[in-house]
């Protein structure tokens, strides 16, 4: 089961102490908490109260003072500030303590009472949210008591705070509530929220998590980055963000939907959906490979290419001619340009790769892998754009059929899987290719087989027939059919049998093929610095190779699948699908790990001294490479003081109904009396029924249904329409989700104007009836966003019955266990991602215990539980039941109720609230009797029973709580009432209406925030300066002349003594000598790519402090070359022997930064031919007078470093 967690800003749980104490202003005060006996709230007045004889309705002066309190009154005051938000009753300040978890306290020991001789309270402010005592307390407050279990004391007349608030409610117009014992512990311990996560890095918001309901067709999948900019591929195009400007507004670019608080980016034209991506900063193209089978080229703005500075720098924007494809084409007013494209696959491109010798790699369905040799793709970019047509028809010719090279006489030695990851390991000049379960290790030069091997790393030389073996094995089956058939001696009957035996063994052996090795399934493979090449598994494994393919070693640091993996310095990131992200060293050594998402991490890139996750759902996070570090702790502390700056409060109102239907259809007034005439100022509306349809037949079906993932009824769909039409649906109202289970029903509507603020809308059902298989008892319930905030809504029916108690509890224990909200796959290739406002993704039929696991309600910031509970009223007679109804004696009646009693003893419902019950018993009625009369005649004679209830939980931990990022949902029940004139079913419907304010945090102000920290701390700029330092490296030489097939030995030397050094070597291209000795144009592969008669191993590596790295750069004979067409080799022909030459970029960073710097080596190779090669140019004699210059590319920012 995943978690279900929240984002930062209040939007993640954690379970770690809270570390810091900011002392901020408070905000709004909520007041509410254990009742016991029948009050009603200053300010209010219920339709049924009534006075009677020792009411305590008829004690209540607000005037009173209690003669033992003396003359103390409370010296507190608010801070001017938050004035409009103040408590209502200025005459009564409750001084917030600067301590505690919420910066509550739950002591009374400020709350003194108002002196007799000062002026009378002021009127009150009536806040929608919140408040303060309603009115002076008629009792000496105990202040010994605690956050549970206060009560009125027998022996004496004092009154804990816990116990005011019961009997007096909050605010004036909210009711008192009464509170369970056993929450804040174990299963029913309220999330933590905070305004800066205590327990991870600060975080950089690129995209915080949007709604899925906006995203449906545009889910981001995949992320590369340029250096400056940060692209990601989604089901509908391309967009990428100018890293530099993240902390700035859209400056009136008007903004997508479901992207409003998203950092300003740029989007492309409608294309299939993006699978992968690649970046090429040599020929200043993205290529990204499409669903549809494409490739398509993206001209990177010069703003987001890496800029070198020295030679060679000049031939940067003059490669291809300005009416070339290379060029681009599209809107003159987008900053997005498609170059190049053409047909790679007929199936989607799963993965793509750019060779350390610059040709594109691409694998596909099928185990199909081509080859795109750069020679062709550069040709066709030098073409007009009127000539793209012959441009693509090159391209898609061109082409090299890996999967044919190694297949003979039919037979192929690689597996027909599907190629999901393709890696090029540059420094070694190799290729590998990976499916879930075995890999293949090819030589990128000269495009050859060189091992096949499994996850293992046990060699497979076996031959892929068993494709083959089954079709042959079918063919004689056939033929042994064809010909019993024939000569008769097979009946009907038997061949019917022997066709389902075969098929059973068909679903066998595909169960078997499908299951096996399935929690050992590779998810993600990165090369490190050092050479090593790594590979994350479904059950959580690391797997660690060397460069040919043998493992080295395994660790696992947590239990979930890897999903992302991501190789910087002399670190690796690792991201799971629980949406954790850790960090080691090399040697796989744990270095730290925090929840960076609360969704799986599908991807991870480095630029600008960040590592971007992007999650599942879309979100896109960036997280400093100095992280975890004392920069943290600084921006921590930082932000946190700036907490009112980001924060917004948000104000709602929510109707929640219940009703048992009894298998009836109400009518039209019912609905209006029950629904539409509380719904005319709330924003959102969620109705649980019960029994909507039943039947031992009708069970069995749904029980059925349930299994194959369908639901629904025709009742239940009229329940839905017509409820919808009572809420004015389409106009006022939209529905945003729906959930039945046999005779549960929920739905939920939305006011228009706030539907853009709810959503990711999951719905979930448990069964609870006939060995929890059956739905006649259970609940189904749905989970939403409002305001970032995380709702989860529950309708129930429990066991029936008066002496069920214990089955009851039971029920609750297990629905609060089980209730799962199934996620929506996100996957790199799903056929539809998110959910529509109505078919929203269900959650499971859940039967299984998950006791060893957290439940997914104890995540979310308010759970309402609503429904036919059945919990009876005990002790009385049915005649003493219905005399107390008339003599509306509910504070007695109460005493009697089940549910409450068990709530007392923190049985069932533990830490939830329910508003006080002022209206009569719901249970049982006549059906369409109007009045008290109704009540059940029949010989049962059932006594009346208050069975259908609504409870809920917030994020308060105490009565007295403040709605802040710390403590973000602030409840209060402003309506809580029976509809008795409603006599469709033998229940009567029940309502309650919450006045909620949601503290939630301003994503554009909080990054805004963020950027200006980072430029204007000193201190911070400092720890920065000192990470973004490059070890001072030199290299041996800066010419190399190559003779025959010659070796040379290039040394690379760190002559700091404290820090590691990161190399990479690249070619900035290759220039053919003329006669006279002098270069021509400097040419460049694909993604700087070396030529193909030069090796440089190893390429890339880690110099640790005061080594020396040696490295062989070599002459390979390749003097003929072949081109392909549809695969095959058509052409040969021989290289050009003339003198050549190379410019190498030795790029250098530290662990920490993308700073780097350059040092360029010129390589020259000599015919064997030419006499004499001692003599060199003047293009190789320029670095002479300077051999250890070195160049720095000074263009990627720092830390993105606010502008």
């Amino acid at each position: 089961m995943e978690e279900w967690k929240e984002e930062d800003g209040g939007d993640d749980t954690f379970a770690a102490a809270r570390s810091g104490n900011h002392n901020l202003p408070r905000k709004v005060q909520s007041y509410s908490q254990p009742l016991g006996r029948d009050a009603t709230p200053a300010g209010s007045v219920s339709k049924f109260n009534v006075n009677r004889k020792h009411s305590l309705d008829e004690l209540i002066n607000p005037f009173y003072v209690n003669p033992f309190a003396g003359n103390r009154v409370a010296d507190a005051s608010l801070d001017g500030t938050n004035a409009g938000r103040s408590l209502s009753y200025p005459h009564h300040l409750v001084s917030p303590s600067s301590s505690g978890q919420h910066k509550q306290s739950n002591s009374v020991e400020d709350i003194r009472l108002q002196h007799p001789h000062l002026p009378p309270p002021l009127p009150p402010i009536y806040h929608p949210i919140g408040g303060s005592l309603g009115s002076s307390v008629p009792f000496a407050l105990d202040l010994r008591c605690g956050s549970y279990g206060s009560s009125l004391s027998e022996s004496d007349e004092t009154l804990t705070l816990e116990r005011a608030m019961s009997e007096f409610g909050g605010a004036p117009g909210t009711l008192p509530e009464f509170m369970g014992k056993g929450g804040g512990t174990g299963i029913f311990r309220l999330p933590f929220r905070a305004a800066v996560h205590p327990s991870r890095p600060p975080v950089l918001e690129l995209r915080p998590h949007p709604l899925r309901e906006t995203q449906v067709g545009s889910f981001l999948r995949t992320m590369v980055c340029t250096g400056t900019q940060l692209w990601a591929g989604q089901e509908t195009g391309l967009r990428f963000w100018n890293l530099s400007e993240v902390y700035e507004a859209w400056n009136g670019r008007p903004a997508k939907k479901g992207d409003e608080a998203s950092a300003p980016f740029y989007e492309s034209g409608r294309t299939s959906p993006v699978v992968c991506l690649v970046a090429d900063a040599a020929s200043g193209f993205v290529w990204s490979g499409h669903k549809d089978g494409r490739i398509r080229s993206w001209i990177i703005p010069k703003s987001g290419l890496e800029s070198f500075s020295g030679e060679g720098a000049e031939y940067e924007d003059k490669r291809f001619p300005e009416n070339s494809i290379a060029a681009g084409s599209g809107d003159p007013e987008s900053l997005f340009r498609e170059g190049l494209s053409w047909q790679a696959h007929r199936t989607p491109v799963l993965s793509m790769i750019i060779t350390s010798y610059g040709d594109i790699w691409t694998g596909s369905e099928g185990g199909v892998l081509k080859a795109w040799p750069w020679e062709s793709i550069e040709k066709s970019l030098s073409l007009t754009i009127e000539e793209r047509h012959m441009a693509a028809l090159l391209v898609e010719r061109s082409y090299v059929d890996l999967r044919s090279q190694v297949t003979v006489n039919g037979v192929c030695s690689l597996p027909a899987v599907d190629i999901k990851y393709l890696l090029s390991d540059n420094s070694r000049s190799k290729v590998w290719s990976a499916g879930s379960l075995i890999f293949a290790l090819w030589d990128s030069r000269k495009r050859e087989l060189l091992k096949i091997f499994n996850i293992d790393g046990q060699m497979e030389n076996r031959v892929d027939l068993a494709q083959s073996q089954e079709n042959h094995v079918e063919d004689e089956m056939k033929m042994k059919f064809t010909k019993k058939e024939k000569s008769g001696s097979l009946s009907f009957f038997q061949r019917s049998r022997n066709a389902l035996i075969g098929a059973a063994d068909a679903v066998r052996r595909v169960a078997q093929k499908g299951t096996f090795g399935e929690d050992r399934k590779t998810e993600a493979i990165v090369l490190a610095m050092d050479g090593i090449i790594w590979t994350g598994c479904t059950n959580g494994s690391l797997l660690q190779w060397d460069g040919n393919g043998n493992r080295v070693q395994e660790v696992q640091h947590h239990s979930s699948a890897v999903k992302a993996l991501c190789a910087f310095g002399t670190r690796l990131w690792v991201g799971y699908v629980s949406g954790t992200v850790q960090i080691m060293d090399l040697e796989g050594n744990l270095l730290g790990g925090w929840l960076a998402h609360s969704a799986p991490v599908i991807k991870m890139v480095v630029g600008a001294s960040y590592i971007f996750t992007l999650a599942s759902h879309g979100g896109v996070r960036g997280w400093s490479l100095t992280s975890p570090g004392p920069i943290d702790d600084i921006l921590r502390t930082e932000l946190s003081s700036k907490e009112l700056v980001y924060t917004k409060v948000e104000k709602i109102k929510i109707l929640a109904g219940t009703w048992n239907v009894g298998q009836e259809r109400a009518s039209h007034d019912s609905l209006i009396s029950w629904l539409a005439s509380a719904a005319t100022e709330v924003g959102l509306v969620v109705v649980g029924l019960q029994e909507v349809e039943m039947g031992a037949g009708f069970l069995a079906m749904a029980a059925a249904k349930e299994t194959v993932g369908l639901e629904g009824s025709a009742n239940g769909q009229w329940w839905l329409d017509t409820i919808g039409r009572t809420l004015d649906e389409g106009t006022s109202f939209e529905r945003v989700g729906s959930r039945q289970l046999a005779g549960l029903l929920i739905g939920a509507w939305a006011r228009k104007n706030l539907r853009s603020n709810v959503g990711d809308v999951d719905a979930a059902a448990v069964a609870c009836g006939f060995g929890r298989a059956i739905g006649n008892k259970g609940a189904v319930g749905l989970r939403m966003r409002v305001f970032d905030r995380v709702f989860c809504f529950v309708n129930c029916h429990f066991a029936a019955h008066l002496e069920a108690v214990s089955k009851r509890n039971a029920d609750f224990d297990h629905v609060y266990r089980t209730l799962s909200f199934t996620r929506p796959f996100v996957g790199p290739n799903p056929g539809s991602a998110g959910a529509t406002s109505v078919q929203v993704h269900r959650g499971g039929y859940s039967t299984a215990s998950q006791s060893d696991e957290k439940p997914e309600l104890s995540d979310a910031d308010m759970v309402v539980f609503m429904g036919d509970f059945n919990y009876r009223l005990f002790g009385l007679s049915y005649d003493e039941a219905r005399d107390m109804v008339s003599q509306r004696c509910f504070d007695w009646l109460r005493d009697k109720d089940q549910l409450r009693a068990e709530m007392k003893a923190g049985k069932v419902f533990q830490g939830m609230r329910e508003g006080q019950i002022k209206f009569p018993p719901t249970y049982k009625f006549e059906k369409h009797q109007p009045g008290l009369s109704a009540y059940d005649s029949s010989e049962k004679k059932r006594i009346p029973a208050w069975c259908d209830r609504i409870l809920y939980r917030d994020n308060r931990s105490i009565s007295v709580a403040e709605c802040s990022l710390e403590c973000p949902v602030v409840s209060s029940i402003a309506l809580y009432d029976g509809c008795m004139d409603v006599t469709d079913s033998d229940h009567k419907p029940v309502r309650c209406i919450f006045s909620i304010e949601i503290a939630r945090v301003d994503r554009r102000v909080k990054r805004q925030e963020f950027g200006e920290i980072l430029q204007s701390h000193q201190k911070i700029s400092f720890l920065l300066k000192e990470c973004s330092i490059i070890p001072e490296t030199v290299v041996s030489t800066n010419n190399i002349i190559l003779q025959n097939q010659d070796t040379s030995i290039l040394r690379i030397t760190n002559k700091c003594t404290k820090r590691k050094a990161s190399f990479e070597i690249i070619c900035r291209g290759q220039s053919t000598m003329s006669d006279d000795g002098s270069p021509y144009k400097l040419c460049t592969k694909g993604s700087f790519g070396f030529p193909n008669w030069l090796q440089v191993q190893p390429a890339a590596g880690i110099i640790n402090a005061g080594q020396t790295m040696e490295v062989t750069v070599n002459y390979e004979d390749f003097c003929t070359q072949e081109e392909f067409v549809d695969g095959i080799p058509q052409n040969w022909w021989c290289e050009d022997t003339r003198d050549k030459e190379v410019l190498l970029a030795v790029k250098v960073r530290g662990s920490y930064s993308t700073e780097t710097t350059f040092h360029c080596v010129h390589v020259r190779h000599c015919n064997q031919s030419k006499t004499s090669c001692t003599d060199t140019t003047v293009s190789s004699r320029r670095f002479q007078a300077n051999p250890q210059q070195n160049y720095t590319n000074s263009s990627n920012i720092c830390h993105m470093r606010y502008s």
